[in-house]
């Protein structure tokens, strides 16, 4: 009589879900590492909004006319540290796009790991990048001008606001990475509608000087939404009607945006 041997047991929900942490932490430390041991791409990361701040502040700052305790300074960061967060996704596109392009992704995919680490350990050290560069931003700002006028935990609350905008453009961002795959062509692409959609909005002028047919575009966005909240959240005033609203866009990109970039990176492979 011949012995079977017994089928080991499949892991549990529990055993996977903490496979997949590690395995997303292990993902993450390698992304960070490539990151750190190139300085020049820290520096080219935090220079651009640096300029753009000095730019604003010292160029066209005189030039605007806002209505803000503190002036110019105080209307613009919030609106700078917006921009910074979505400019920061550029980064999640072109990483992913050139390790789709180099074989990367497949090779990381054939190990015995967590499917969802690639995908995961990307946005999870993105956004560490992403928030580094925005306390960077912060600090040049405060630096030239710019104060919180309206409590540590609403500034806290501004912050947190930027990183949870900037990583639904993440989201966005690892979709056109990895659904067009080459380098040089997502960050055109980023240009066409990043840029756009930061400049026609509230970020860095008051909406009321557009022309009336932008206005109803810049009013009804979600950028505006987002950077009117932390405007409010930083220099004081109405939060709570834009503070929804920006959820509401932000849960609506996170829906679209998430399973599409899942979809796209099981088709990569």
């Amino acid at each position: 009589m011949t012995a079977v041997a017994a089928e080991p047991d499949a892991p549990g929900l529990l055993t996977q879900a903490r496979w997949a942490v590690s395995d997303t932490l292990t993902i993450t430390r390698r992304n960070l590492l490539v990151w750190m041991r190139v300085p020049a791409y820290i520096v080219f990361t935090v220079i651009q909004p640096v300029i753009f701040v000095l730019m604003f502040r010292y160029v066209f700052g005189g030039a605007i006319l806002v209505h803000v305790r503190g002036g110019y300074v105080n209307f613009l960061m919030p609106g700078i540290i917006a921009q910074t967060a979505a400019f920061a996704t550029f980064g999640t596109a072109i990483a992913l796009a050139q390790e789709l392009k180099k074989g990367v992704i497949d090779r990381l995919r054939s190990m015995p790991m967590a499917r969802s680490a690639v995908l995961t350990g990307r946005l999870v050290a993105d956004t560490g990048r992403m928030t580094v560069t925005i306390l960077i931003v912060l600090g040049v700002g405060y630096a030239v001008g710019f104060r919180f006028q309206n409590g540590v935990l609403p500034a806290i609350a501004m912050v947190l606001l930027a990183i949870l905008f900037g990583l639904s453009i993440c989201c966005i961002a690892a979709f056109t990475g990895l659904a067009i795959g080459d380098e040089e062509s997502v960050q055109a692409f980023g240009l066409i509608w990043l840029f756009p959609i930061t400049f026609l909005s509230s970020a860095f002028v008051p909406i009321a000087t557009m022309p009336g047919w932008l206005q109803a575009f810049a009013n009804n966005q979600p950028v505006t939404y987002v950077v009117d909240t932390m405007r409010a959240l930083a220099l004081g005033g109405p939060v709570e009607a834009n503070l929804w609203k920006s959820l509401v866009w932000l849960a609506g990109i996170y829906v679209v945006f998430v399973p599409l970039a899942v979809r796209a990176y099981k088709r990569a492979a």
